[in-house]
C-alpha cells in the first residue's frame, strides 16, 4: 500500500514537471514565434538542443536569399520555387541562426519539416 502511494506521488510529480515544461515552452513560443522546439533533444557535435531560434530570419536580406539560391543551383538543382524546398529551408535557417547547415541537415525528418514550415510561413505568411 505504501509502495503504491509513493509510486503515485512520483507519477504525479513527473506529470507536474512535464506540464511545467510544456507551459514554459508555450510561453517561450508566444514570446518568440521563431523558436522551434524539438519533440526530443537533438544532439549535434556533442551538444544537446531542445530548440533552435530562427528569429534571425527577420534580419536577412534579398542578397541572402539570392546567395542561397545560387548555392542550390551550383548543386545542380533547378526549382521554380526554391524557397519551398527543404534544402532552401536548411540553408536559410543556417544563415538566420548562425548554426552550420549540417546542423539542419542532420535533424530528424519531422524536426526538419518543422523548420521548413516555419521558414515557409515566414516567407509567405501575411504581415
Amino acid at each position: 500500500m505504501e509502495k503504491d502511494k509513493n509510486l503515485t506521488q512520483v507519477n504525479q510529480a513527473a506529470e507536474a514537471e512535464a506540464a511545467a515544461v510544456e507551459a514554459r515552452k508555450k510561453q517561450e513560443m508566444e514570446d518568440n514565434p521563431f523558436l522551434v522546439f524539438f519533440k526530443k533533444p537533438f544532439t549535434f557535435e556533442g551538444v544537446s538542443y531542445e530548440s533552435v531560434d530562427l528569429s534571425g530570419l527577420e534580419s536577412l536580406s534579398a542578397a541572402d536569399m539570392i546567395a542561397v539560391n545560387k548555392t542550390i543551383e551550383r548543386g545542380g538543382t533547378v526549382n521554380v520555387l526554391p524557397e519551398m524546398s527543404l534544402e532552401y529551408a536548411c540553408l536559410i535557417s543556417a544563415r538566420a541562426s548562425g548554426k552550420p547547415v549540417e546542423f539542419f541537415k542532420a535533424l530528424p525528418p519531422k524536426e526538419a519539416l518543422k523548420i521548413k514550415n516555419r521558414v515557409t510561413n515566414f516567407l509567405y505568411g501575411e504581415d
